[in-house]
């Protein structure tokens, strides 16, 4: 059901020796405490790649090709630029179909109205952007540390539950180039449609815990030293 993230390339991970000298973001917009690279060109850079090959854009548009026309623009019908769109997710209630939304800043129809926190808590806790507030989370349990009581979680597609197990520098870098480092593009992508409880149910069947159990579990092999 969820598209695996790819492995980024060593020479990419470079990057990440900058992460040494992180500072807290001092502005006032919702990225203020997440881990940062040298310079906001250097996070952007960063998230870029991060978004390139964790296969953002076989969904959303694109592809591996920042440059194509439909980067991350979401599902447009009559395109071939995303796949296997409309999915359709059979659960217990019924079946739904759901589109990929559009990631590019535009103020309307894409991420352009939600802070890159509202970006970072879909990541890392597959909460909807537009019905979640700009908050600091610090519990997974409904009600608590900010989490809301009644989650309304992405549609099933989106790889959520394997993304936030990825390090915060990835995560806010994410959030940081789609924010600020891709040309606003207009597309309104009709909602996609889901259960009552916003696919909360089907989360707790399959989602696995979070931090991920310590290695080696019963199914793993752990090498000597």
């Amino acid at each position: 059901m969820f598209m695996h993230g790819r492995s980024i390339s060593a020479a990419a991970l470079v990057v990440v020796v900058a992460i040494a000298g992180c500072q807290p973001a001092g502005s006032a917009d919702a990225t203020a405490g997440g881990p940062r690279l040298l310079s906001a060109a250097d996070t952007i850079a960063y998230g870029r790649t991060v978004a390139i090959h964790h296969g953002c854009g076989d969904c959303h548009g694109g592809g591996d090709n920042p440059s194509a026309p439909m980067w991350l623009v979401g599902f447009r019908a009559g395109t071939d630029d995303t796949l296997f769109w409309p999915a359709v997710i059979p659960t217990p209630g019924g079946k739904f179909k759901t589109w990929p939304r559009n990631l590019t800043p535009d103020n309307e129809t894409g991420l352009g109205r939600f802070t890159e926190r509202q970006i970072y808590n879909a990541l890392r806790y597959g909460l909807r952007p537009g019905e979640t507030p700009d908050a600091v989370i610090t519990s997974s349990t409904p009600g608590e540390g900010n989490f809301p009581a009644n989650p309304k979680y992405l549609a099933p597609p989106m790889p959520w539950p394997a993304f936030r197990h990825m390090p915060e520098t990835d995560l806010w870098a994410i959030a940081a180039y789609l924010k600020r480092g891709v040309a606003p593009q207009t597309n309104r992508v009709q909602p996609s449609e889901g259960p009552p409880d916003f696919w909360a149910g089907l989360y707790g069947m399959i989602a696995g815990p979070m931090p991920a159990p310590a290695f080696p579990t019963a199914r793993e092999v752990a090498l000597p030293r």
